[in-house]
């Protein structure tokens, strides 16, 4: 007789390789592209979208002329999709992006996502010329409403004025799309997706833990697919600067985090970059990809499953410390521990 703990763990398992995708009608979807990396559709904006993103965060935090440099390379190299929000390094993030992207026809090549942090409409539309000006643009291709991480934040976006704030942006052609973004409980995305709102993309944290540890790749991202959402990954490595957590932590390789979260069937995955050799790697991964076979996810998800089970590699599940502190101000917490 199978021990019932492991007729469990199969079943899991077996789970998180079905849901790669193989053959699924996203992977299906990408497509080679004159500019180097492959693309796939962003949900049903008819938008198709490099399968890697460059995270606004990571930019941020290095030398303002090494991340331009960076920036343009990864234009160059066909890296087309750039991720920022209101909020990175004080709005430091979207000043350094708007730099690199104002020269050379740039923004033009680029599709330009950033987020809102407000949740009512007057700090929302600041929030909004807030990030206009400081990416020297006059359009943002996505707009998400960011960290919704808190099991009220989806009634906020709707009775406190955010989502009417990026209604009458869309209607004015400052934003094109709406999304939004969360790293905590696959319930609250789930609440958020149950709004009477027809979302364009929904960001969450993708990686190979999250199979076995409050799921977004088992509860999320199929009801996305299902309604035709843009999927979009973050958190491979589960966070942790500047090596992340799972190659610093739990011994993964950096490529395997990145294989295993692009097998599944995403739009896109934001990637830390900050250095010449993370984009060498990241552009290695993403030139010709090719999904993980069925038995190398099954491998790979049984060899987390002890460790992933927890949240010990997830913190951004299982604590506030990656939670920004704007949200936590926003919500009555303290940014720090008070005797």
């Amino acid at each position: 007789m199978t021990d019932p703990l492991r007729r469990d763990f199969l079943k899991a398992t077996a789970a998180g390789v079905a849901l790669a995708g193989i053959g699924s009608s996203i992977l299906a979807a990408q497509e080679d592209s004159a500019d180097g990396l492959p693309k796939r559709p962003l949900g049903k904006t008819g938008e198709k979208v490099s399968i890697i993103c460059l995270g606004g965060w990571h930019v941020g935090a290095i030398e303002e002329k090494l991340a331009i440099e960076l920036m343009h390379q990864a234009i160059d190299e066909g890296l087309t999709f750039f991720d920022n929000a209101w909020d990175y390094h004080d709005g430091g993030s979207e000043e350094v992006m708007g730099k690199a992207l104002a020269s050379g026809g740039r923004r033009d090549k680029v599709f330009l996502m950033t987020k809102n942090c407000a949740r009512d409409h007057k700090g929302s539309m600041q929030h909004l010329e807030d990030s206009l000006r400081r990416l020297q643009t006059d359009r943002i291709d996505l707009w998400q409403f960011h960290e919704i991480n808190y099991d009220n934040d989806p009634d906020w976006i709707f009775e406190q004025g955010s989502m009417a704030a990026a209604l009458e942006a869309q209607k004015a052609g400052k934003i094109r799309y709406i999304g939004f973004t969360g790293h905590k409980h696959p319930d609250i995305h789930l609440k958020m997706l149950g709004k009477p709102f027809d979302w364009d993309a929904c960001q969450m944290p993708i990686n190979v833990m999250d199979a076995h540890y409050r799921s977004f790749q088992k509860q999320v991202v199929p009801e996305c697919n299902r309604r035709q959402i843009g999927v979009l990954g973050m958190k491979s490595f589960a966070g942790g600067f500047p090596k992340g957590r799972l190659p610093d932590k739990a011994g993964l390789s950096a490529v395997d985090c990145r294989r295993y979260a692009l097998s599944l069937p995403i739009s896109s995955l934001v990637c830390g970059i900050t250095s010449k050799a993370d984009l060498k790697q990241d552009l290695g991964v993403a030139r010709g990809f090719k999904p993980m076979s069925e038995d190398q996810m099954r491998k790979l998800l049984a060899a987390t499953a002890s460790e992933g089970s927890d949240g010990r590699h997830e913190l951004f599940k299982s604590t506030q410390f990656f939670d920004g502190p704007y949200h936590r101000l926003q919500h009555g917490f303290e940014l720090e521990k008070t005797s």
